[in-house]
């Protein structure tokens, strides 16, 4: 492992304090009761998200039952389902007078579907709020149960989204409890059942990946039926955390989004700052 600290350049120095709104969508949030990945995560782009009045919905609680070297969530052992989370969010997306949702999750291996029918509850409250809102889901990979993912696909969000993360030489690193062949197959197994729903996935820079490596992911994706992709800087959250390797440019990034659009994707988010779910209403869109 390389412990070498790199330093962060210029092009990822945010300041998360100095966009109006900031606060009041937290409020909001806490009152209902409510966790966003925005803030869980500790993502860069919260500040801008929030001031435009989005957020993507963090259910299910705030702590993981798996230990990623990459991630900024809590692990350990979670508490029970709150009952009342599915109507929260749904009223959380009108009083945010949202037009396009992203749902996420922390992995809960610990239920027997792995949160799916907790999803499934959430795309049919919001749907009752208002039908014509666009619902991305971004899951786990529900330990690879076809029957788990045909629960959340039958309530029919517009996106299913799953992240490949990285490469798959890195996978006993950073996601020792992840296979990288399960969640190419949780994507090609979305668009077997569901075709008409957008599948997603994305992948974190900076890890000590070749661009050989990062293009054959790519491919994997593309044969396994992924449509959208998103393309980001790794972010190291803490020392604990695994190691950031490089800073990849904005020019390479640019390299990369041309290379995956050369290869099929529909739609290509591809940046230092991009997350999975940044400004994923216009990724859907364009």
């Amino acid at each position: 492992m390389n412990n070498n600290r790199v330093a962060k350049p210029e092009w990822l120095k945010i300041n998360l304090g100095s966009v109006k709104g900031f606060q009041n969508i937290e409020s909001m949030l806490k009152e209902l009761n409510l966790k966003t990945v925005c803030k869980e995560a500790n993502c860069p782009n919260r500040a801008e998200c929030y001031s435009s009045g989005t957020a993507t919905f963090l259910i299910m609680g705030g702590v993981c039952t798996r230990k990623c070297k990459f991630c900024n969530v809590k692990d350990g052992s979670p508490k029970d389902l709150d009952s009342d989370e599915p109507k929260h969010i749904a009223e959380a997306v009108k009083k945010l007078k949202l037009n396009y949702v992203v749902v996420t999750s922390v992995t809960r291996d610990d239920l027997a579907d792995g949160g799916a029918s907790h999803f499934a509850k959430v795309i049919r409250e919001i749907r009752k709020i208002d039908k014509d809102v666009r619902i991305e889901v971004l899951i786990p990979d529900l330990k690879g149960r076809e029957e788990s993912l045909k629960i959340v696909l039958k309530a029919m969000p517009e996106v299913l989204n799953h992240n490949i993360e990285t490469i798959p030489r890195l996978y006993d690193l950073i996601r020792p409890e992840a296979e990288y062949n399960r969640s190419l197959d949780i994507l090609k197994s979305a668009k077997t059942t569901a075709p008409k729903i957008k599948t997603k996935s994305g992948i974190m820079l900076g890890l000590g990946e070749t661009r050989e490596e990062v293009i054959e992911v790519f491919k994997d994706l593309r044969e396994h039926s992924c449509d959208l992709l998103t393309i980001g800087q790794y972010l190291r959250p803490s020392a604990e955390h695994y190691p950031v390797y490089e800073y990849v440019t904005p020019e390479e990034f640019e390299w990369y989004k041309q290379k995956a659009e050369e290869m099929g994707f529909e739609n290509v988010a591809s940046g230092p700052l991009v997350r999975s779910s940044y400004k994923a209403w216009q990724l859907y869109n364009d």
